[in-house]
Parts: C-alpha cells; structure tokens; sequence
C-alpha cells in the first residue's frame, strides 16, 4: 500500500534519506559534534541565496515558522520605534498579533485578502508616518499569493525602511532578493520547501540590524543571544537535535537536486500538472495563477461537494489536501506540491481528484 501523500502546506513527505537521519545517535546539545552539526545548517541556508556571512547570519530556533517570524519581530524593532504591518491573509494578520503581545508600536495596511498588496497606498502611509520597518508575508498561504516585493521594497528604499520578511512558505521555493528588495531579516522553517521536519526554524538576518535593536524584549526569542552563542559554536537553550540532523540532510538533498530555482521548477511542474487538471474538471481558482505561489494554489469548492467530503474521498485515495481559512474555510480546499512526491504519485493524485469531483 503507498504511504501517505501529503499536500497540505507543511509538514511534508519526507524522502528516506531525511527520514533515516531522524535515527541518527543520541547527542548533547553541549558536544563540539553538535556545535559542527549547527554551523554546517547555518554556512548551507546562507548559501542557498549567496549570502555572505560578514553581512548576514543564520539564526537556528527550535520551533515552529510562526517562532521565528515572532523571534524576527521582537527582536529586530529597536525600542520606541514603530513598524508598519501589511496584512492580505492570516498569516499577515498573526504578525500584528505578534507586535501586539509585545508591546511594539504598529500600523496596519490592510488589504483584501484576495487582492495584491497596492504600491501606492504603501507610499501614502510611509510619506505621513516614520516607521522602523515595514513587515509583511512573501507566500500568504491564506490564498496562496505570491506578495510581489520588487516593486515594495523600492518604495521602502526611497523612504528608508527595511522589510522584515515571512518568508516561512516561499524559503527555498521562490527567489529572495535579500539586498535588491531591502531586507532586515527573513524567518523561515524547515518543514516546508527545504523538505526537512517540524521544529527546527531560523532567522535571515542582517548582522548590523541585529545590533542595533537592543534592548531585547524576550528571553527565548532573543535573536542576538542565538547569534552571539552560535557564533562560538555554542546554543542558548537546548535545541532539537534529531530536527537538526534531518534538516542537516535535508540541505544536502536540497543543493544536490539544484538549489531553489530546480526546487522551484520541480514546484511549477506539479502545481501545474494539479491547475490543468482540476481546471478540465470545471474547479475554479480561487486568485489568478499568475498570482500565485508554486508553493500552493487555492481552488474553490464545487456546489456540491464540502470540504470535508472532498478531504475524506482523497485520504481514502492516498492524499491530504487542506482546507480554507477564515472566510475562506467552507469555500476552498488547497493543495500544495512539496516533499517527496514522484510523477507516479501525481499520476494517481489525478485519478482520485477526477473520482472525486466527477
């Protein structure tokens, strides 16, 4: 019988090779194996977008996507400043819900969250305002829009404000122009498009920003103790390390199969694959392809069939789709192309989905 297919947006199938390394030996956090173990994590998430290490620092966390945006936030808004907080999804929103808990100053642009992010209203408020930082979502999983920063971070360049990027769902998946779209700093996890497991999670971050914004407002998601403890090969708080091991090998697998662009590729092809298929089948989606990431697409519920329906019909199949959110959660279902998937495994995803929506 085959395994599992999961196409929810994280976690995802895992290959053998990262599995098997979840069964690696015992180890202390406190041991030079470890501490090789870390650094090799951190030099492999630079390289991923050819960041150099005297201007930029991975920071590793044990935890969620949603603890390394809240370790970005708090750690990376200097005191008595206040940032601007662009909201077109959940994930968007959960960042001014962060700020909130923390006590640092915000606004929010909101936008719908079936609309792209306007540049002329980001201008607006930064000529009436002065903010910090600019903080918003790279891939809103809430629709599956691709936020596009080139023509953002220009308007935050002329008004000097640095962007403080989710980059959770499209780390590893999408391009990321760290320098050109005028980043501070970029969370992100494992358990997504780098194909490793929950719990382990980092933080992108410009070296000099980081340095610039003590005092620290919290003491497990202070990135400067991370970074200052990490940079002598050492760790504040125990880490998880069988998550360590397994993004450790998951990183291999990632450079040795051509980096973000192939990851990306082999994204597009399936997301691709999915799109023409349901679109045959009469299934709308929910935002223009255009728009989206390859890392998922939204596509609305057919009259008949709910959710739940669909989800049961399709794990009966082999495949977990997920569902909507918010407003969204009775009108969509959302398919994700990460992990180990092989073109067998998509040949027969197209067979359950015509079964179940015919």
């Amino acid at each position: 019988m085959n395994p599992l297919i999961l196409l929810n947006p994280g976690p995802v199938s895992l290959s053998k090779r990262v599995r098997d390394a979840l069964a690696k030996e015992d180890l202390c956090h406190r041991e030079p194996e470890f501490s090789s173990l870390q650094e090799s994590i951190r030099k492999k998430l630079l390289s991923i977008y050819n960041l150099d290490a005297t201007t930029w620092a991975s920071v590793m966390l044990t935890g969620s996507g949603t603890a390394a945006v809240e370790a970005m936030i708090a750690s990376l808004v200097p005191e008595n400043q206040r940032i601007l907080i662009v909201e077109n999804g959940v994930y968007g929103e959960r960042m001014s819900k962060i700020a909130h808990a923390h006590g640092i100053k915000y606004d929010v642009l909101n936008s719908d969250w079936l609309d792209a992010i306007e540049g002329d209203k980001l201008e607006k408020i930064l000529e009436q305002k002065q903010f910090s930082h600019v903080a918003l979502v790279h891939h809103e999983t809430t629709t599956g829009r691709l936020n596009k920063l080139e023509q953002l971070g220009k308007i935050c360049q002329r008004h000097k404000v640095r962007i403080l990027l989710d980059g959770v769902s499209s780390f590893g998946g999408e391009n990321i122009e760290f320098e050109k779209w005028n980043l501070d700093a970029c969370a992100a996890t494992a358990n997504k498009c780098l194909h490793g497991v929950p719990g382990a999670a980092f933080v992108l971050v410009n070296r000099a920003a980081l340095a610039a914004a003590r005092p620290p407002k919290t003491v497990y998601l202070d990135l400067s103790t991370y970074l200052s403890k990490q940079d002598c090969g050492e760790t504040p708080f125990t880490q998880s390390v069988q998550c360590f091991y397994a993004l450790n090998e998951a990183l291999d697998e990632f450079i040795e199969h051509g980096g973000w662009s192939q990851r990306n590729a082999t994204f597009q092809h399936r997301m691709n694959t999915i799109r023409d298929c349901l679109s045959e089948l009469g299934i709308e989606e929910l935002i223009d392809r255009e728009e989206s990431s390859c890392v998922l697409a939204s596509f609305k519920l057919p009259s008949k069939k709910t959710y739940l329906e669909l989800h049961d019909e399709l794990k009966s199949s082999g495949f977990i789709i997920y569902a909507g959110q918010g407003k969204f959660s009775s009108e969509v279902f959302r398919i994700s192309p990460m992990g180990n998937i092989s073109e067998a495994d998509i040949n027969r995803l197209m067979c359950a989905l015509k079964s179940a929506l015919t």
